[in-house]
């Protein structure tokens, strides 16, 4: 037997299917019939499984097992498949040929990429994440925008794409009205030479504060950031400084976090190009005037109106907004841009893609939104001055970290310790993250986010760990033996579940793709170590029989490659001691 059929299954198995589907039954094919494959969500279902036939059913008014066994019949046989069985009222499952398995097993070991294709070459997609605001620390709240950002980049780039990573600074605003009236009053220089955003921030608070208070000041600092925005040369000098002493600070936390970005553009970068952005929704009829401001009517797709410019001739992030979105089509000419933000920002995104596609925009433009991060005591707000501040987090799950590197490798040198603890509580942090669902609320807890025996990093982190030991071992005890060259061999159920497991990589990584949701790898991650615990305890290792011992060593590896690459994928270091 060859292995024929290329990798993802789930692809492949789709399309077999499918076009025996459309043979059968050609008035099928412009119908909106759901031909996936995909694998089973429990052992007694088979490999995977195929609900497509109950959708064909109503729509061909036949019985939904009769219509699935017709298909079976049309379709034929395939070399990766050695069982099919019609369950209840018409769901297909098909249980893999095993001795395929173990020939796919085979070729994935020798493909660094496990199996995963490239469908992104060719396209480019820029990715507009983190986009942390200027002369403000950056805080837990900012973790989410970034982790999952940085994730799906490198998501992206591993499937083919030319992705634009993007740091859209929130560099210019209302905010720096406030902050430029608020440094002139409340400054110490001092302080602000020493420590920088700390001492931003406190102005910051204080004119937030006062401007809750006192309406004049709220319209003193708006006449601020008017200036800035035309360009005052005292304004633009401070707020030059402001940014310059930000960016030094973020790069730190980035540094930490594994995150690099291709451009680093603030708001400010598009200023000039506003002006023209304004007369083009004029010059187009898209936007009048409405009590002094300058709007767009979005009532015909069910939205508010977008303010593009204010009643005091300042501009506002929609302005900005559509004029980068120009910006990135004019000069990258992407297939697709991505925003990942929060929640709240929803409404602000509908009216942007509305009024960019009256603009003649083609591309996908595509919000990742996500929700809040909440340590358990509750929530935290920059202008009431009592955010957690990133920096400080990381500081924190490195030092927790240690205490459980120490505990697990006392012999290490500390050196070593302390490399070993940035990497898993670095990745602690990611992860507690990364495994929800974005639009999940997250509370963050230390206790599940350094956890050894639940869905964490750590987790993942030691039986990677854990199999670079058997390699050490194996290569100890047979210094004379290799076992990458011997045949993979399915002898026991839990062998040949773990390697189905193992050929469902690639198609994990392009669902995370395809729905922008990095927690769908960390499923299949978790997953997969789950199943390979089961096996590390079910059946010996070292022990076995010649040829048997080496296909448990191989299949091991080929776990451990599958777990370092996912992890590499999220951003998240596998040391090979923990």
């Amino acid at each position: 037997m060859t292995m024929t059929a290329p990798l993802p299954l789930s692809t492949e198995l789709s399309r077999w299917l499918r076009e025996a589907a459309w043979m059968r039954w050609p008035e099928l094919k412009d119908r909106d019939v759901p031909w996936d494959v995909v694998p089973a969500t429990r052992p007694e279902f088979g490999d995977y499984q195929c609900n497509a036939a109950m959708s064909a059913a109503k729509l061909l008014r036949r019985a939904p097992r009769d219509l699935a066994a017709e298909l079976l019949a049309a379709a034929g046989s395939h070399p990766a498949v050695g069982h099919v069985d019609i369950a209840g009222p018409g769901f297909i499952n098909l249980t893999l040929n095993t001795a395929w398995v173990e020939l796919a097993l085979d070729s994935l070991s020798a493909d660094p990429r496990l199996g995963t294709p490239r469908p992104g070459e060719g396209q480019t997609i820029v990715m507009d994440y983190s986009s942390p605001n200027v002369a403000k620390p950056m805080h837990i709240g900012h973790i989410r925008s970034t982790v999952i950002g940085n994730a799906l980049d490198r998501i992206h780039r591993f499937l083919g794409y030319r992705v634009i990573a993007d740091n859209h600074l929130g560099d210019w605003g209302t905010q720096f009205g406030l902050l430029l009236l608020g440094f002139r009053e409340f400054s110490n220089l001092t302080a602000y030479e020493a420590e920088p955003i700390e001492e931003l921030e406190r102005v910051y608070v204080l004119s937030y504060q006062r401007s809750q208070e006192d309406p004049a000041w709220l319209e003193a600092a708006r006449a601020e950031l008017v200036k800035l925005q035309q360009g005052d040369p005292a304004a633009r000098a401070l707020w030059r400084s402001f940014v310059d002493h930000s960016l030094r600070e973020f790069d730190k936390i980035y540094q930490r976090l594994g995150v690099q970005f291709d451009l680093v553009r603030g708001e400010s970068w598009y200023n000039d190009r506003l002006p023209g952005v304004i007369q083009r929704l004029l010059d187009l009829g898209l936007a009048r005037e409405s009590e002094g401001a300058l709007i767009v009517d979005l009532s015909d797709e069910g939205l508010p109106p977008c303010i593009v410019r204010k009643r005091d001739g300042g501009y506002n992030y929609a302005t900005t907004d559509i004029a980068t979105v120009l910006a990135r089509c004019e000069e990258f000419a992407p297939s697709s841009i991505i925003y990942v933000t929060d929640e709240r920002q929803q409404l602000h995104f509908r009216q942007i893609f509305a009024i960019a596609r009256r603009l003649g925009v083609q591309c996908e433009l595509r919000h990742v939104w996500f929700g809040l991060m909440r340590l358990p005591e509750g929530t935290f707000s920059t202008r009431q001055g009592n955010v957690i501040k990133l920096e400080r987090l990381l500081d924190e799950a490195e030092k927790r970290a240690l205490e459980i590197v120490r505990a697990n490798s006392p012999d290490l040198p500390e050196e070593q310790q302390r490399a070993i603890a940035r990497a898993v509580g670095i990745g602690a942090v990611k992860y507690a993250d990364l495994s929800q669902n974005p639009q999940s609320l997250v509370v963050f807890t230390w206790e599940k986010a350094l956890a050894m025996d639940g869905n964490s990093a750590p987790y993942l982190q030691y039986a990677c760990a854990r199999i670079a030991s058997v390699l050490d071992k194996y290569a100890e005890r047979f210094p004379d033996r290799d076992w990458a060259r011997a045949p993979i061999r399915l002898q026991e159920p839990i062998e040949r579940e773990l390697g189905v497991r193992l050929l469902q990589f690639a198609e994990a990584v392009l669902q995370a793709a395809a729905a922008c949701r990095p927690n769908l790898l960390t499923d299949y991650l978790y997953n997969l170590s789950q199943v390979y615990s089961r096996f590390y305890q079910t059946v010996p290792f070292l022990r076995a029989p010649d040829g048997v011992r080496e296909s448990r060593v191989r299949l091991s590896a080929g776990v451990a490659q599958a777990l370092r690459t996912g992890l590499s994928l999220l951003g998240i270091e596998t040391p090979s001691r923990i």
